[in-house]
């Protein structure tokens, strides 16, 4: 990269929230996605690192750094058309991957077996069909120009 051009990272902080508390510690969505970034971490990767490109743009040299940081709803819930929009394509890429996204890591890392991630899986889809939850997760898109 040449000095004075531009570098833009995107990437997401998967650690679930939600606006309204309606996400709660006994939801299986929330325990999926502890689950989910505890087993991603003990295999040594990263699930969340939307929150640490800032850092690693300014640890690296880049100057005049900037970040946004979006919301990604997990389902229709929100009022918002945009939102929504995101949301329902968010719904559909998670239900529709649940168990690519767990088994391995469920199995080997962290020990279930097949049944057990089954089980939670069924649970997860049965929840996001509830409009009463509104989870969601952060997308962050920082860019930065070298010096």
């Amino acid at each position: 990269m040449n000095s004075g051009g531009y570098l833009e990272m995107i990437d997401l902080d998967f650690e679930w929230t939600s606006p309204d508390g309606s996400l709660t510690p006994e939801h299986a969505s929330l325990i999926f996605n502890k689950e989910f970034i505890k087993a991603t971490r003990a295999a040594g990767m990263e699930p969340s690192p939307g929150p640490r490109l800032e850092g690693w743009m300014k640890r690296s040299g880049f100057s005049n750094v900037h970040v946004e940081k979006f919301v990604w709803p997990v389902g229709t819930w929100p009022s918002d058309q945009h939102l929504k929009q995101v949301g329902a394509w968010n719904y559909l890429q998670i239900t529709e991957g649940l168990e690519a996204f767990l088994y391995a890591l469920f199995s080997r890392q962290l020990g279930y077996t097949k049944a057990e991630v089954d089980v939670i899986c069924a649970r997860i889809r049965e929840e996001m069909r509830d409009s009463k939850m509104h989870a969601m997760f952060h997308l962050y898109a920082v860019y930065g120009q070298k010096p």
